[in-house]
């Protein structure tokens, strides 16, 4: 029998196929103990004899994985074929990666002995020796007789099998080839969803949309129970102490730094420092890096696109300084122009600060090639990534940026927590902007010597608990995988676009062809804050006003917009409610408070 198989899974690819394994198997999704619990009523039970005796006897053909049903520990029926047990955390992943090997040969050796009447009343048997991985390849990848469009792998016209997590690579299409009925991706949104709880959240009585993500991003129950076990069995300050609870705080602590560094490509974890946010992480290199290098004279170069904190830090230093502030100007579908970015450097350039992803507008900016311009003219480079690193796959190294902001709370994470990156030997020369304790190595009336970075940066007892809760928002995203998250986010925004765009007097601000998560818009004859209204008392919500970013709107005639902005959790169907919203507003069918 011919197979597809001349790329394997890597361990994380394998989780992936595990997950989807414990969703064929008919049981309540606890295998973490190699055992079988009670059969769901659910299940086909002979496709099931033939999985089992499939396992025994891998010669056997193959039933299809993807039409098994089963049932969650939560009861819900998972009927999809990528479907994963998101609530798994990362600890418990790895459990079940080490037993279900165990867990398959003893479920398949009991149920390939059973007749089909037998298996409703069948338990679990344990046998001691797990099978390898290269067989669980094989059980898990090779033997699938079909692929997620339904063909059959082992036909002469099948390609490899097309799972979950393979489709990664895939390219993502031009939005411009996204139509209204565009095919949804390989993505169970309500699994993931479930992994919410404020999402069941009723306002108005109506079931809770929240888009408003753009703000802040709700939280997974992994960062909420990681947070709580914090304070339950970690707790202490760290660094300082020589008992145990300072040891497992200090732990925790630099375990998320090592979490936030592998997120974003760092080349060492010691290039990461924690703060409260994005704004924090701005004014610290305005002043401490700024201060030491900016003088009367020198021109810092941002662009039209910047949210207020990406703004204001820079006017101060240049009005401390005597630096000159020069704005790169964007076109009436608000994308840097770039040829007039690259009049605007030159050897007076010391600092250029600019986001990826406009939190006003959704579009992304075109960030290595004006990093690499910015570089050829000596001047360092801040990117703001506030917008993008729960959308965008980023990568520090791949870009060259020389700092890297961005704030936990918009990406599943508590607030009050952010990261500054900064290259190894920028930080090193940089001398710090707060002092207290944490950030030094020794301290005489004298002369203080400083601790090297990151500490230097800490001064005081940082934000503990919420620095590990933004480590685990990071593994869950990691888990679900970026590159999923964006292809879907991507479709979602096409449809939401065509959908908005289908009603009369709604006008879109920020058409750029590469765009991300944001649909800011106006509806004519309504305030933002009468469509802002009547969207919460549907229990909808978005964000009405300025949006901290007043440039870009006035660049664009206007003081305020209604923005709708998406994040993974989010459905076709709430853009549909959204929209059906908006039409009632705008024929005048719903009435405002």
């Amino acid at each position: 029998m011919t197979t597809h198989n001349a790329n394997l899974p890597d361990i994380e690819q394998l989780t992936h196929l595990a997950n989807q394994f414990f969703t064929a198997l008919p049981c309540d999704g606890s295998l973490l103990n190699a055992g079988v619990s009670t059969l769901s009523p659910a299940v086909d039970t002979n496709k099931l004899t033939d999985l089992a005796k499939q396992a025994v006897n891998p010669s056997v053909e193959t039933v299809e994985l993807n039409k098994l049903s089963t049932v969650s520990r939560s009861g819900i029926p998972i009927n999809t074929p990528e479907a994963n047990f998101y609530f798994l955390d990362a600890t418990q992943q790895q459990q079940a990666i080490t037993h279900l090997g165990s867990a398959v040969k003893s479920a398949s050796l009991a149920l390939a002995s059973q007749s089909p009447k037998d298996l409703s009343s069948l338990a679990g048997q344990h046998v001691e020796s797990p099978i390898e991985t290269e067989e669980l390849h094989k059980l898990l990848v090779a033997h699938a007789t079909v692929n997620r469009s339904g063909a059959p792998i082992h036909s002469e016209t099948a390609t490899a099998p097309t799972f979950y997590f393979l489709e990664m690579q895939k390219p993502h299409r031009d939005l411009s080839t996204l139509g209204l009925a565009g095919s949804h991706t390989a993505f169970d949104v309500h699994a993931v969803r479930r992994d919410f709880p404020i999402l069941r959240e009723r306002v108005n009585g109506q079931q809770l949309v929240w888009l408003d993500n753009a703000a802040t991003t709700q939280k997974p129950q992994v960062v909420i129970d990681r947070i709580s076990a914090f304070y339950q069995h970690e707790n202490s300050n760290i660094h300082r102490a020589a008992h145990e609870l300072a040891a497992r705080s200090t732990d925790a602590y630099e375990q998320a730094r090592k979490t936030v560094a592998d997120f974003l490509h760092a080349s060492s974890p010691d290039e990461i420092v924690f703060v409260r946010g994005s704004t924090e992480a701005i004014n610290l290199v305005a002043q401490s890096w700024g201060r030491q290098n900016i003088s009367k004279g020198d021109e810092i170069v941002i662009t039209w696109l910047e949210h207020h904190a990406n703004i204001v830090p820079w006017k101060q230093l240049c009005d401390q300084t005597g630096a000159v502030l020069r704005v790169a100007p964007v076109d009436d579908d608000g994308q840097v122009l770039l040829d007039e970015y690259s009049k605007l450097l030159n050897s007076r350039t010391k600092l250029v600060s600019f986001t990826q992803v406009s939190n006003a507008l959704g579009t992304i900016t075109p960030a290595q090639t004006m990093i690499e311009l910015a570089h050829r003219v000596g001047a360092k480079v801040l990117l703001d990534g506030a917008q993008s690193v729960s959308h965008l796959h980023v990568d520090v190294q791949a870009l060259q940026c020389d700092w890297l902001v961005f704030s936990g709370h918009k990406i599943f994470a508590p607030t009050g927590i952010g990261v500054l990156y900064g290259k190894a030997e920028i930080l090193e020369a940089t001398q710090p902007w707060q002092g207290g304790g944490n950030m030094i190595a020794d301290v005489s009336f004298d002369k203080i010597i400083y601790q090297p970075a990151p500490a230097r940066f800490e001064a005081g007892t940082g934000n503990i608990a919420d620095a590990v809760g933004l480590g685990a928002a990071l593994e869950y995203l990691q888990r679900i995988g970026v590159a999923n998250v964006a292809r879907y986010e991507h479709d979602l925004l096409a449809y939401a676009i065509e959908s908005l765009r289908s009603i009369n007097g709604l006008r879109l601000i920020g058409t750029a062809t590469e765009k991300t998560s944001v649909l800011s818009f106006v509806l004519k004859g309504h305030s933002t804050q009468d469509v802002g209204e009547a969207l919460n008392k549907a229990g909808i919500a978005v964000r009405s006003g300025h949006h901290c970013a007043q440039p870009i709107l006035r660049r664009f005639g206007l003081e305020s917009t209604v923005r709708p902005s998406l994040a993974f959790y989010n459905t076709h169907e709430e853009i549909d409610r959204l929209v059906s919203v908006v039409r009632q507003v705008q024929a005048g069918q719903i009435g405002l408070y």
